[in-house]
C-alpha cells in the first residue's frame, strides 16, 4: 500500500534531479567543517603560498623522494645480505627505503617552505624597489618641469 501512496503523488511535488542537486549544494557551502572534537575549523586562507602550487619546489620534492626511497632501499639491501637469508634482507632493504623515503620527504618540505618564503620576500623587495624608483621619477618630472 506504500507503493500506491509513492504512485498517486501529483507531479507537480516531484522535483527533477537537478533541481534537487541545485538546491542541496547552498546547503553543503553553508555547513561549517567540524574537527574530531566538534569544533569549527578555522577558515583556510587559498592566497598563503603553498608548495604544492610552487613548480620547482615539487617538482624538486618528488625527485628526492625517488632518490631518497631508491638510496635507502640499495644501502638498507647491501647491508642486509650478511643475514644469509635474502628475505630477510630484502624486507630490511624495504624498510630502509621506506624511512629514507620519509626522512627525504620531511627534509625537503621544511627546505622548501623556507624557500619559498626566502622567494616571495625577494619579490616584494624587487617591487618595492621599483615602485620606489617610479615615485622618484614622476618627483623628478614634477619637479623639473616646474622650474623651467
Amino acid at each position: 500500500m506504500a507503493d500506491a501512496a509513492v504512485e498517486e503523488a501529483p507531479a507537480e511535488e516531484t522535483a527533477p534531479a537537478e533541481e534537487l542537486a541545485a538546491e542541496k549544494k547552498p546547503a553543503k557551502e553553508a555547513k561549517k567543517k567540524k574537527d574530531k572534537k566538534g569544533k569549527e575549523a578555522a577558515p583556510v586562507d587559498d592566497s598563503a603560498p603553498s608548495i604544492a602550487a610552487h613548480p620547482r619546489a615539487a617538482r624538486s620534492i618528488a625527485q628526492a623522494k625517488s632518490w631518497g626511497a631508491l638510496i635507502g632501499f640499495l644501502v638498507g639491501g647491501y647491508e642486509s645480505l650478511p643475514t644469509h637469508t635474502l628475505v630477510i634482507a630484502g624486507v630490511r632493504a624495504i624498510a630502509f627505503g621506506l624511512i629514507l623515503y620519509v626522512a627525504v620527504w620531511a627534509g625537503s618540505v621544511f627546505f622548501w617552505r623556507r624557500m619559498v618564503i626566502v622567494e616571495i620576500k625577494a619579490r616584494e623587495q624587487q617591487l618595492l624597489a621599483a615602485v620606489r624608483k617610479a615615485q622618484e621619477r614622476r618627483q623628478a618630472a614634477e619637479t623639473g618641469g616646474g622650474a623651467r
